[in-house]
């Protein structure tokens, strides 16, 4: 796995996470600008849903196994735009709060995915 693009989704999550933190502080629902922040994180992890199962392809092997690798990648790839999506539907402060909780969450599944990969 790359370690670099690792660190570049977390970090990436991380600041999408205090961004829309700071907007639930201020009583704000996600805007347009918080959604292009969404659509770069996603964009990140599928660009490491891709190298992973590349890097698979090519026959190499997670430590922690492959089946439970796969399935970070999926839940990674998907928690973000998942997010968003829920935070389409509820257009208070909560839905910058549930976008929040969702960097903060795919931070937390980048480390993981560190750890099954053998870091």
């Amino acid at each position: 796995m790359l370690d670099a693009l690792t660190v570049a989704t977390s970090v990436a999550a991380l600041a999408l996470a205090a961004w829309c933190g700071f907007a639930a502080y201020r009583d704000q629902p996600t805007k347009d600008w918080h959604f292009i922040g969404m659509a770069v994180v996603s964009l990140l992890a599928l660009v490491q849903l891709v190298v992973g199962i590349v890097q698979l392809a090519r026959g190499e092997k997670p430590e922690q196994g492959t089946v439970i690798f796969v399935g970070y990648l999926l839940g990674a790839f998907a928690c973000v735009p998942a997010v968003g999506f829920m935070s389409l539907a509820e257009r208070t402060r909560w839905g910058s709060v549930t976008v929040a909780a969702g960097g903060v969450v795919l931070a937390v599944l980048e480390v993981r995915l560190y750890d099954i990969w053998g870091g």
